[in-house]
C-alpha cells in the first residue's frame, strides 16, 4: 500500500500539535491495521474548543466540543475515488483528556487519530460487539506504534 496522501489544516496555534509526518504515519497505520490495501486520501483539520462546538452541534445535535468528529466521503454510487473523508479533531480536548487520563499527549492524539480513521472506514462502536472489535483493531494499530492501550 502507498502512503495515503493526507492534507492538515489548523484552525489553532500549531504549538503542541503534532506533525503532519506523525498523522501520515498514525493514518498509515490504521489503514493497513484495517487491510486497506488501495489508495487513500484524508484531511484533517485541527480546531480550537469553538469550532468543535459549532461542527458537534450542526452534524452531531451534540453542543459541545468532542475529540474527534469523522466525516465520511458520500461519493455517489460508481465513482471509485481514493477520498475517504475529514477528520476535525479538537486540540484543547485532546490536551485535556491526556492530562485527565494520564497519557502522554503525542499518544492520545495518536490513538485519536487512528479512531477516527477507523470510522472513515467504517467502523463503528454503537453496538457492544462493534465496539469491542473497534478497540481491540484500536489497541493492535497502536500497540504496532509502539503505543500503550488506550482502553486499559
Amino acid at each position: 500500500m502507498s502512503a495515503p496522501r493526507l492534507s492538515v489544516s489548523y484552525g489553532v496555534s500549531r504549538a503542541g500539535v503534532p506533525s503532519p509526518a506523525s498523522f501520515r504515519q498514525w493514518v498509515a497505520a490504521a489503514l493497513q491495521g484495517a487491510g486497506r490495501r488501495k489508495p487513500a486520501e484524508v484531511a484533517i483539520r485541527v480546531v480550537g474548543s469553538d469550532e468543535g462546538r459549532t461542527l458537534n452541534r450542526d452534524y452531531r445535535g451534540r453542543d459541545y466540543a468532542t475529540n474527534v468528529l469523522s466525516f465520511p466521503a458520500e461519493l455517489p454510487p460508481g465513482v471509485d475515488l481514493p477520498l475517504l473523508g475529514d477528520l476535525a479533531i479538537c486540540a484543547p480536548v485532546v490536551l485535556r483528556e491526556a492530562t485527565e487520563q494520564h497519557k502522554r499527549p503525542r499518544d492520545h492524539w495518536a490513538h485519536l487519530t487512528v479512531h477516527g480513521t477507523l470510522h472513515l472506514l467504517g467502523y463503528d462502536h454503537i453496538e457492544d460487539a462493534e465496539a469491542e472489535a473497534m478497540e481491540a483493531l484500536e489497541t493492535r494499530v497502536l500497540a504496532g506504534l509502539g503505543i500503550a492501550d488506550p482502553y486499559a
